[in-house]
């Protein structure tokens, strides 16, 4: 069996590249990937697609990328 285990946040993202396209979990601001959203901010990606269910708010979440243009596109049903 392959062992996908990874050991921080950082190395979870470490295959994200600028222009590709995300599927985010959680529901409202729970349980999202927030060490994720921070990791990729952190790497600099650019031009990011987001798809979830919502898209956060201006200072947590997926916000965090809209706000910082980490994303240049939100797919998503609801936006608080």
């Amino acid at each position: 069996m392959i062992d996908k285990r990874v050991k921080d946040a950082d190395d979870a993202v470490r295959d994200i590249h600028d222009n590709a396209t995300l599927m985010l979990g959680g529901f409202g601001l729970c349980g999202i990937p927030e060490n994720c959203i921070a990791a990729l901010l952190k790497k600099g990606v650019k031009g990011l697609t987001c798809i979830s269910n919502n898209a956060g708010v201006d200072d947590f979440g997926i916000g965090i990328l809209l706000k910082d243009q980490a994303s240049k596109k939100m797919i998503s049903s609801l936006r608080w």
